[in-house]
């Protein structure tokens, strides 16, 4: 499946909640939002982050316990958080996205559908994090 058909049918069960008001911003065309989420694989970026304040929450079927995340963005201003729920909503991750570098969940994680939550406030650069079974 192209990834740009996968965006589509993933941003149709997206949930987004806006947070903040006043000069922050929300992600928009400019951010170049790509995501894809697949059983077992998830990966998002956005880029061009300008004082964006706004919570993301995808729901991603996984069948193992554990899972691999990995952070390449950059991060230069705010704070952008990743956080990260099992299939019976134990939080298996919590890190900072402007913390680079391969990571894992914890072990013991229970499968079924996680919730991969991405929390920008005041966030400035780029995010970009994949989450994969081992």
């Amino acid at each position: 499946m192209q990834l740009q058909q996968m965006m589509w049918g993933v941003m149709a069960g997206l949930a987004v909640v806006a947070a903040g008001c006043g000069s922050d911003n929300v992600l928009g065309p400019a951010n170049q939002l790509e995501v894809t989420n697949v059983a077992d694989d998830f990966q998002l970026q956005a880029s061009a982050l300008d004082n964006v304040s706004q919570t993301l929450i995808y729901s991603w079927d996984m069948t193992g316990d554990i899972a691999n995340v990995n952070q390449s963005g950059s991060v230069t201003a705010g704070s952008a958080t990743l956080r990260i729920l099992d299939g019976v909503g134990m939080e298996v991750y919590n890190r900072s996205l402007a913390e680079t570098g391969t990571f894992q969940t914890i072990a013991g994680g229970s499968p079924g559908t996680w919730s991969i939550r991405l929390s920008l406030s005041g966030a400035g650069g780029s995010v970009n994090f994949r989450v994969q079974k081992p």
